[in-house]
């Protein structure tokens, strides 16, 4: 039976219109709590497509590992893989950034704490904020400050979360000062002193180590352009600068719309750069942050590498002006390869096997009273003190008959001594 032409245009357009969408946003968009998100386990496989409890858990606790996945919004997506990937390289197992066993059994550590928290809305978080920011440079030029647009956008970069993400979590909520909202809780920066800096323009991210070469923290990035590349070798932090002014200079970099003239564009979290500059020795290239922390992996910058503002925060602390490197890895080339770690094909152990829904967990049992042995180093009062006088020492209190210490006595040998506890040390 041929269908009606007008029942096939609308066929053909949910086709076109499916095909079109990212997987993610084809899948359905379910609600789900705070509550959902600290009760979601793991039980095999890969992550579910879509937004799930169960991924915003492991953004949250791959953010608290130092190993970031951008902005946690709950969908399995391109920075959550990746993320995957780098905690995957940091612990030696092998790199497909797929959720397994042994991947979650390692975030555990950083689950000691509930993963969501509840905050209320303060009157600060409402202040300063502008209507909107426009494109063009010299409009920008013109304002105060590249201020937050929103109390979402606002919180969404204290807590680390995509601002729809604070919508969708609290749902009927209007933002404004005494609300009280669930929203995720990461842990504050990380702190430690950065050596070396590793730039993988393929896998887009950057990873930072310590002199020791154990890796500290490691971020999601947007990194150059075809039209603009990245710089390549190596070269040394040479300023650190926060919440800064950006130059527009057409001369130097690049020139954007009609705008042939320099220009000083205010500081704040919407600027060009971000909250954060980490300038390079090589001349008008950085580090930086960048107003739009969810679009890392779909933008391009003019060379330079673009973090979100929370990662770029954390990393302008680590760093050390002459005392940090960092490498643009050539193309082809991976963190893996520079370092030689995680290049594992198989996990170390085997698979781990995962409790049934329904099998109970049997307790440990705990004794009442600790057991303890004597302190092999506390002072024995009967023994000899070489810096006592001559005078003989009273004879020690004969305990009362014991016929059960008396029958071990005779089954030991002569001359038994029974070891001291090893050292703890």
């Amino acid at each position: 039976m041929t269908a009606h032409p007008a029942l096939r245009l609308m066929l053909t357009l949910s086709l076109a219109l499916g095909l079109a969408l990212p997987l993610g946003a084809q899948q359905a968009d379910l609600p789900f709590t705070a509550a959902d998100i600290e009760a979601a386990q793991y039980n095999g496989g890969a992550l579910p497509s879509g937004r799930t409890a169960l991924t915003a858990k492991v953004q949250l606790l791959l953010d608290r590992s130092g190993t970031s996945p951008g902005v946690i919004d709950g969908f399995k997506g391109g920075m959550s893989q990746s993320a995957l990937k780098a905690f995957e390289r940091r612990n030696g197992l092998p790199q497909d950034g797929i959720m397994d066993p042994h991947v979650w059994n390692l975030l555990q550590a950083y689950a000691t704490r509930p993963v969501t928290q509840s905050y209320t809305i303060t009157q600060a978080d409402a202040e300063g904020l502008v209507d909107s920011i426009p494109v063009d440079y010299a409009e920008k030029a013109q304002m105060t400050a590249m201020a937050h647009t929103s109390v979402a956008e606002r919180l969404g970069e204290r807590f680390h979360m995509d601002e729809r993400f604070i919508q969708f979590l609290n749902p009927g909520i209007e933002l404004v000062p005494g609300a009280t909202i669930q929203v995720m809780a990461p842990n504050q920066p990380i702190r430690g002193q950065v050596a070396r800096i590793l730039i993988d323009k393929d896998n887009r991210r950057v990873a930072g180590y310590d002199a020791n070469g154990r890796m500290l923290v490691d971020y999601p990035a947007t990194i150059g352009s075809s039209a603009t590349p990245s710089p390549v070798g190596t070269h040394d932090v040479r300023t650190v600068a926060v919440n800064p002014n950006y130059t527009y200079n057409p001369a130097v970099n690049f020139q954007q719309g009609d705008n042939d003239r320099k220009l000083i564009i205010p500081p704040g979290p919407n600027g060009p750069v971000g909250t954060v500059w980490i300038g390079l020795s090589k001349p008008t290239y950085g580090i930086h942050g960048t107003p739009t922390p969810s679009q890392l992996f779909q933008n391009q910058s003019m060379g330079c590498v673009r973090l979100t503002n929370w990662d770029a925060e954390e990393l302008a602390g680590m760093v050390r002006i002459g005392g940090t490197t960092v490498e643009f890895l050539d193309s082809g080339v991976t963190i893996a390869d520079a370092t030689g770690s995680g290049t594992a094909t198989s996990a170390p152990v085997a698979a781990i096997a995962l409790p049934a829904e329904d099998e109970a967990q049997v307790d440990t049992p705990v004794p009442a009273q600790p057991l303890t042995l004597p302190d092999p180093l506390a002072p024995n009062p009967l023994a000899p003190n070489p810096l006592a006088t001559s005078e003989p020492l009273p004879e020690a209190p004969q305990p009362a008959a014991d016929p059960l210490a008396d029958a071990l006595g005779e089954a030991l040998p002569d001359g038994f001594v029974v070891p001291l506890p090893a050292d703890p040390s």
